[in-house]
């Protein structure tokens, strides 16, 4: 087996590339600057498709005289040919939908009936002639003309059962888009729901904006960065793990309603549920707060479900998950002490307030528990062993813990909570908002303390942000503001179970 531009190439490749030597042969342009078209496919599978279905000859008579006189120019993939002596025919796709063509070597040049007997499945090319329905049904082009448009030199998936390596499909997204209607409807979807997103907060008044991808230092959220360095300024930048403090600083600034819809990355493993590199819906708005930011999610995402999914009720693997408004509110105690695995003694609600019970729970449960931890964030990841996965229809979870919240406001009545909520639907993580801290002397001490936990090894900490607190110096009103994943919105909505399956071109480990 010889080796090519495509790697190790062998008989169906060698073949490929004799059909394209002939096809040059004949003096077809092996790959010619454009084609102009008519019609797409789908516009006339859409437009015309009601002509299809079996007829009686009589009927079908009169519909062929009326899609006689319909001349189309169309062009696509070849996924499929059938020669039957000096016929054949032949479907094209357009990557949404498919359309049958047949060709007669009696009614095109010979020269391009031996272009057709060259062509390969996945081959790209552009046809002219009239639409019929044929005997048994089915929407055709009648060609009259065959054009050559590009070569696929490798061969697609075996037809029947598509492309099913899990590995391939991530690496050669272009491959599983064109063997896989699936995976190409999980995107269009995705991008239909990003649309309703932005006219959402379009018609309510607030302000798409956009902040920087790299930045000075690595704040607005507790994760490791991606650093990078700029020659020209000589000095180290970092991939925004949040765009959270330039947001706060365009409240400040005199925008009382802003969102961002773009990406952030965090140096962090990969899972089902993580990419270092994902998409995140942030908006914040003046003088409200945190339970204004609960009526409106509850707002914005049944009308993304009902607008996307035609329905309040969706099928997530196992589980049917009911978005109804309201939806149910947890505190994270509650949320621990309601669903306590049935295997060991369940605690107290006063257990969760002592700070020396809080390891052998952990430990009770199977968690990781590290000395260095606060009680608060002992019982933040508590609550992640216990009842993160089992949050399945629509939840709110408050009562977080102050030391996981070094962005927000405390709680008037209990200042060991602050005033945050993070929504949870079909065990995954969805949204988290809170009410903005606005007063910067508490702001530098919580960043004091953050920068104390650095110097203890926590590297994801954050770092002290002089200008923000400068910012706030200026005044901030008060203020909600809260992050969405968007992939993971996306996987609940498409019925995906990771989220490689929702991104187009997910982080992998190098090929061997």
């Amino acid at each position: 087996m010889s080796r090519s531009i495509f790697g190790e190439e062998n008989d169906l490749i060698r073949q490929r590339r004799k059909n394209f030597e002939a096809i040059c042969a004949l003096g077809f342009d092996p790959y010619p600057h454009k084609f102009a078209r008519t019609h797409t496919i789908t516009e006339i599978v859409r437009t015309y498709g009601h002509y299809a279905g079996a007829k009686p000859p009589e009927e079908l008579d009169r519909v062929n005289a009326e899609l006689r006189p319909i001349a189309v120019r169309i062009a696509g993939r070849m996924m499929t040919t059938r020669l039957m002596g000096r016929a054949a025919f032949a479907h094209l796709s357009d990557g949404e939908e498919r359309l049958q063509i047949y060709i007669r070597s009696n009614e095109v040049s010979e020269r391009e009936w031996q272009l057709y007997n060259h062509l390969d499945l996945g081959d790209f090319i552009g046809v002219e002639g009239y639409l019929f329905v044929t005997r048994t049904g089915e929407l055709t082009v009648h060609v009259e003309r065959l054009h050559f448009l590009a070569k696929a030199f490798l061969p697609l998936p075996e037809k029947w059962h598509g492309l099913q390596d899990i590995e391939t499909r991530y690496r050669q997204r272009y491959l599983d888009l064109i063997a896989n209607r699936a995976s190409r409807e999980v995107f269009v979807r995705r991008a239909q729901i990003i649309r309703e997103i932005r006219r959402f907060f379009d018609e309510r008044g607030y302000i798409e904006v956009e902040t920087p991808m790299l930045t000075p230092l690595a704040t607005g959220a507790a994760a490791r960065p991606f650093i990078t360095h700029h020659n020209a300024l000589d000095i180290d930048l970092y991939a925004r793990i949040a765009p959270e403090l330039y947001l706060k600083r365009l409240i400040v600034g005199g925008f009382e309603k802003v969102y961002e819809l773009n990406r952030n990355f965090r140096n962090e493993g990969l899972s089902t549920k993580h990419n270092p590199e994902f998409t995140m819906l942030e908006f914040y708005e003046a003088y409200s707060d945190y339970h204004d930011l609960m009526e409106l999610t509850e707002e914005l995402i049944t009308h993304v479900v009902r607008t996307v999914r035609g329905s309040l009720v969706i099928e997530y693997g196992d589980h049917r998950i009911d978005f109804t408004r309201p939806w149910r509110r947890l505190t994270v105690k509650e949320a621990i002490l309601q669903y306590w695995p049935d295997t060991t003694l369940a605690p107290a609600p006063e257990d969760l307030e002592a700070s020396e019970r809080l390891p052998e729970l952990l430990q009770a449960v199977g968690g990781r528990y590290d000395p260095r931890w606060s009680p608060g964030q002992m019982l933040g990841k508590l609550f992640e062993y216990v009842a993160e996965e089992k949050l399945i229809q629509p939840t709110f979870i408050l009562g977080y813990p102050t030391e996981l919240s070094p962005l927000a406001k405390q709680s008037e009545e209990d200042p060991n909570i602050v005033h945050r909520f993070e929504l949870y639907i079909g065990g995954l993580e969805i949204a988290n908002a809170f009410c903005e801290l606005n007063d910067p002397v508490e702001q530098y001490r919580r960043f004091e303390h953050q920068m104390r936990l650095r110097e203890r090894g926590d590297e994801e900490a954050m770092v002290m942000d002089e200008d923000f607190i400068r910012a706030l110096g200026y005044g901030m009103p008060p203020t909600a503001g809260e992050g969405i994943g968007i992939d993971r919105l996306v996987m609940l909505l498409t019925n995906q179970r990771s989220i490689r399956d929702v991104i187009l071109f997910p982080h992998m480990r190098p090929e061997r």
